[in-house]
Order: structure tokens, then sequence, then C-alpha cells
């Protein structure tokens, strides 16, 4: 197994898209929720599992990501075993940086090649690497790469192969006293008897600097621990054994490796970087935000403007397809009903979406490929700053815009536990993807046909930009009155502006709309199959049909035949299992402006919000007792009436309606991952009803406020 590691921004996950294309498998490492992203590497000389291993500054680690990180490179990872060779990515551009981390990874005596990236910029710069000094100094081979030109891949390959076939360790690069060094094996022997196997470089910081855990673990084996007690003796007083001492040794190695190895190539005098300009105007208190909510306006802009011919072309294929499979089941009411009706109507409701899906993922792809996502998290900083967080919230709260459930497991890299449990209280606010079909839905129906396209694409950033708003007085009162959390310092590494690496975002792209299709494939086909089967059973008997026709008849002298038989299908829904449980809780929702057919939509969507559109669906479409011709959704929302005969849907109730999704908790599997996230069902419950009530009463409000504006 190959491992590949380094300091975050070095280029690490460039290159393992490079080595492994889309040959890769996402999930999670064993007992965390930490993604673990693996893929199959070939080589001359056969092919190997490949790991991306979480990015870290050092083997001291603080967040939860870092923590695992450590554990997949010490081997201890459960389920894993050790890696055979290690790919550490260097930044040619911050190599003093760098080379602290290598030089901790390479007292695990694990073989080692080093991927240097970024030798282009270096070049940039008037600088230049020496590469034959820098593989003599560090003693492994280095290899440079260029990861979004592909250079260089061919050569790392081979050293790969090289390395894994003689699989000589690399050579301890700092000097120790012997005496440390000899007490390091004395402990270390103590430890194999009771069948304990630490790392020489563990054992060694053990020594230096325990930690609570290990002098609890020493608890359990007094033998070992008189031992530990002595060894420590031996180096009481010893300088060099101090932590500071031995960064500051640290850091003086890299900075010798640095000078010997890299030379100006001109004595001129140096001019601000590009990098330096633009940041200038992007990173500044003013025109930064500006630009910052510019490009947030123009993405979802762009992602209601440029799908929506994709959008028409699925669903009229989706469309054609029932007309084509429906008259083969006509024998069979309910069989037809189920498959044109429930699956292909449900799902393809759904799919329709996945155009907007992908538009979305691209543009989040190439912001950070470009570098510009870390700009925006400096920018946010100033944001969150009052309420209590840092910019580094920032990156699970854009998470979240995708999908609530990576970005709750990207709180990790928060290194205080009360702020990553305020984080992860608001990312599910943030509006995910999933509720991305029930905006367009909504907006496509009632305010673009009225308003225009303008104000339709106004309208999809402002449900998203409203999650954000919300969150930020949220978070304020969770820190001070329920977490008492305090805010940390922010630090973060700017890495250069670039062109993004078109062979990521097709990556990124591939994968989100993987999830979503998979998502697509069993949840929806699942619910849609449950929530048909509610709406269809059971059936009026011959009798009460033609008695709710003839009642329809009497009142309504110049009725036509289709709208008797809407009016027929209206009585077969209310009748069914779904309509009398959407009857008996409509009170509650009436003053937000819902009839029991949205209440109960709204409410076969709380296990996943991606349920919502298949079950307007089968709600207003009515089945299979109306001809397919009437089937387009939109405009059986438009034609829904109450009984009195006035518009169900107004565009107050369509705002009102989205600003219930937007802050409304109906995700299962969010609510699962804080449970994971916090080892208890206390938090997650807390955050079902906090979210829950927010977004009954943010309807409510709206949709008064449109009866008081008229």
């Amino acid at each position: 197994m190959v491992a590949i590691v380094g300091n975050p921004n070095a280029g690490k996950t460039t290159l393992f898209n490079s080595l492994t294309g889309s040959h890769q498998k996402v999930g999670n490492y064993p007992g965390v929720t930490v993604e673990k992203v693996a893929g199959t590497l070939r080589l001359p000389s056969g092919v190997v599992e490949c790991i991306d291993v979480p990015g870290l500054y050092s083997v001291s680690a603080v967040s939860e990501d870092e923590r695992v990180a450590l554990e997949v490179i010490q081997g201890h990872c459960p389920g894993l075993r050790m890696p055979d060779l290690f790919v550490c990515v260097v930044d040619a551009t911050n190599l003093e940086r760098n080379l602290y981390l290598f030089s901790q990874l390479a007292e695990t005596q694990t073989p080692m090649v080093v991927a240097l990236t970024m030798v282009d910029r270096l070049t940039g710069k008037n600088r230049q690497i020496d590469i034959a000094k820098l593989s003599n100094l560090l003693g492994v081979e280095v290899v440079p790469i260029v990861g979004h030109k592909e250079r260089g891949l061919s050569l790392l390959r081979e050293a790969v192969a090289r390395n894994l076939e003689k699989r000589k360790p690399p050579v301890a690069l700092l000097a120790r006293d012997d005496v440390l060094e000899a007490q390091v094996s004395f402990l270390r022997e103590r430890l194999a008897r009771i069948g304990a196997d630490f790392g020489r470089a563990e054992v060694r910081e053990a020594l230096v600097a325990p930690t609570d855990e290990f002098r609890s673990f020493l608890e359990e084996f007094p033998e070992v621990r008189e031992a530990f007690e002595s060894a420590q003796g031996v180096i009481a007083g010893f300088p060099t054994g101090a932590p500071s001492q031995e960064v500051a040794t640290r850091y003086q190695w890299a900075t010798m490796v640095e000078r010997a190895s890299v030379r100006e190539l001109s004595s001129g005098r140096k001019s601000r970087s590009l990098t330096d300009r633009i940041d200038g105007f992007l990173t500044h208190r003013v025109f930064g935000l500006i630009v910052f909510v510019g490009l947030m306006y123009l993405v979802f802009q762009s992602i209601y403007t440029f799908a929506q011919p994709l959008m028409d072309g699925m669903d009229t294929g989706f469309k054609w397809l029932q007309g084509a499979v429906g008259p083969h089941l006509a024998g069979i009411p309910a069989l037809q009903s189920l498959v044109v009706d429930g699956l292909i109507a449900g799902v393809g409701g759904v799919m329709s979406f996945l155009p907007q899906i992908l538009i979305l993922f691209f543009f989040i792809s190439v912001l950070e490929g470009t570098g510009y996502l870390a700009r925006a998290a400096f920018l946010m900083d100033r944001l969150l700053g009052w309420c209590g967080l840092n910019g580094r919230a920032f990156i699970p709260l854009l998470s979240s815009f995708a999908c609530a459930v990576p970005g709750i497991m990207s709180a990790r890299v928060m290194p205080d536990s009360k702020s990553r449990l305020a984080t992860i209280l608001v990312s599910p606010l943030m509006s995910c993807s999933a509720r991305l079909p029930v905006y367009l839905l909504l907006i496509g129906a009632f305010i673009q046909p009225r308003y225009g396209a303008f104000w339709a694409g106004f309208s999809l950033f402002a449900m998203h930009l409203l999650g954000l708003l919300v969150a930020i007085p949220i978070v304020w009162f969770f820190n001070r009155r329920v977490l008492r959390g305090s805010r940390l310092p922010f630090m973060l590494e700017l890495p250069p502006y670039q062109w993004p690496r078109w062979r990521d975002v097709w990556l990124a792209m591939y994968f989100r709309g993987k999830v979503f299709v998979n998502t697509a494939g069993t949840i929806i086909v699942a619910m849609s199959i449950v929530i048909w089967g509610l709406s269809y059973f059971p059936r009026l008997s011959p009798q009460q049909r033609q008695q709710a026709a003839a009642e329809y008849v009497q009142a309504h002298r110049d009725a036509n035949p289709s709208v008797i038989q809407k009016h027929v299908a209206e009585q077969q829904l209310a009748s069914s299992v779904l309509g009398r449980f959407g009857k008996a809780i409509e009170p509650a929702f009436r003053p937000a402006g819902f009839d029991w057919r949205i209440t109960t939509s709204i409410l076969a969507a709380f296990p996943a919000r991606e349920t919502v559109v298949p079950s307007l669906g089968i709600i207003f479409s009515l089945g299979g007792d109306v001809d397919q011709g009437n089937g387009n959704l939109r405009s059986a929302l438009n034609d829904a009436a109450w009984p009195d005969g006035s518009p169900l849907f107004t565009p107050w109730t369509a705002v009102g309606m989205m600003v219930f999704f937007a802050l409304c908790m109906q995700c299962m599997a969010t609510l699962a991952t804080v449970k994971r996230e916090t080892n208890g069902w206390k938090w997650p419950i807390f955050m079902f009803t906090y979210m829950t009530a927010l977004a009954y009463l943010a309807a409510i409000l709206v949709h008064q406020l449109g009866l008081w504006l008229g």
C-alpha cells in the first residue's frame, strides 16, 4: 500500500487524482467519519493500492483529520496495515515548512519518495532547485512534478516501483544524543514484552512530552511504568529533549537544506508577485466582500439560466418514457399507476435536476482549483468573528452547500470542541443540493413567469444566502448562551492563484453526480413507492366515484368531463391514507398558508429532502386518474385551489415553502452523522427541534407578511 502524505495545499490531491484517475473509492476510515479516499495506482511492476491521507503539518495532531492521518502513518488505523511506502508531497515554494513534516516521517523508517510540486512556480519566482543535491541531502529519491500539467508522473511511478522493491528505509535526519536513543531502545524493549508495538519516534515523543493518554496506558503495567520513570530520570535536564528545542532543531535543518539546494537565478530587485497584487484587491476589507457576493450571485444565476434547456430535455425524455410504458400496462391499473406515476414520475422528477447539481459542483471545483476559496475563508473570518467562529469554519459551511454530511464531517478540522460543535449545529442551515430541486420547481412555477429570469436567479441566490444569514446570529446565541465558547485565532495558508486542473473539476462533478444518481436510484425510488401506495389506497368504490361526480355536477352545472374527472381524482386522494393524515394535521400549518396537500408533501420529505418533488408530483398530479397531458407538475401547482376556488399557491406561498425547506431539518442521514460526531442523541434531537421550529415560524411570518402586503 502506498500512502500520499504532505502539508495541506501542497498539491497532494491533484497528484492523487493524476495517479489514480477515476479509479477511486470514497468512504470513511473505520470507526470515524473522516473521509477515506483510496484508488488504484498502476506501476510498471503491477497494481498497488493508493491512499490519499488527510493533510497535516506535523505529527503533533490537533484536529480529528490530523489524528486520523497520524494513525494511518503510524500503522495504528483499525482495518489498515502500515503503508509500504510514503509519497511525501513537498511544495517547492515552501520547502522549509514542508521539510519539517518530512523530517518526522523519516523517523518512522518507512521507505519514502518525495514528489516535489510547484517547481514551475518556483522558477517563476526567479529561483531554481538542484534536484540531485536535494535528493542527496534528504537521502531519498526526489521527483519534480507539475501536477496540473501531468509532468513527471511516469518518473514518479518508476521511483515508487523501485523503492517498493528494495524497501530501503530513509536515514534518520537529526542527530540525537546517544543517551536519549539508548533510553528509547530500553523502553521499547520493555513495551515489546507486553506486546505493545511502539515506533522509535512515538517512544521518543512520549519520553520528551508524555501525554495523559500514554500515562493512563502505563498505569495498567507497573513494570513498564517503572522503566518509563527510570528512563525519564536518566534524560532529566537534557536540553535537546525539550519540545521547543526539537522544533527549533528541525527547522534549522530544513533551513540548511533549503539554502543548500535552492539558488537565485539573478540578483535583480524582487517585485510583488502576481498573487500578491491580486490579493491586494480580492482580500480587501470592502472590495473583496463585494467581489465575493458578486461571484456567488453569478454562480447561482448561472445555475438557473444554463441548466434550464437541459432540464427541459430530461423532463421531456421522462414524459416520453411514461407515454411509452403506460399503454403496455393498461390492463393492470394499479401496476400502471405504480410504474408510471410512482417510479418513472418520481425518479424523473428528481433526475431532471441533475444538470443544476453538476453545474453547482463545476463552479465550486473551479473556485477551489484557482485558489479563491481560501481567500473566501479569509474574508468570512471577518464576518464570522463577531459570532465566535473564525474563518476555518467557512470550509465546513461551504461544503454543506453541497451536502451537510461531508460539511459536518469536515468540521473536524477545527481544533476547539465548542467551535466544532457550534459549526456542526448550523451546517445544515446551508442550502444543500437536495433543496435545489424544490427551489427550482417553485421559482419556475411562480417567480419566473411573473417577474422574469433576473428575479428568478435572484430568488435562487437569496435562498442560498438565507441559511448563512440565519446561521450567524444563531451561532452567536449558541456561543453566548448554550456552549459558551470563545473565538480562536485564525491562521490560513493562501495557495497561489492558478488555472484549475480540468481533470480534477471533471472528477468532482462525476463523483458528486454519481452520489446524486445513486440517491435517486435508492432512497427516492423507495420513498416514491411508499408515497404512491399511501396516496393510492384505499380505492373509492364505483358507487362512491359516481356519487362524487354527481355532487360536483349538481354544484357546477357547466362542468366538463375533464373537470369532473379531476374532482373525482381529488376525492380519491383525499380519502387515501396519505390524504386522511394530511387533513388531520392541516390546521397546524394553515397559518403558513399550507393546505393538507402541501403539508403532506412536506412531512413525506422528512426522511430525505430529495423525496419532496416526487411527493408533490404524486399528490398534485393526482395519480393515474388524470390524463398525462395534464401531468405537468408546474401547471398542476398553478391550477391547485382552496375549496373556495382561490389559488392555493401565490408567490408568497411559494416563498414561504422555500423558506421552510431552507431552514428545516429534513435529512435522516444528517442526523445520523451528527449522532456519530457527538457520540449521542442529545445534539441531533436539539438540532432537529430548533431547526423545525425555526422553519415553521419563518414560514408563518412570510405568509402573514404576504397577507399584510396584500
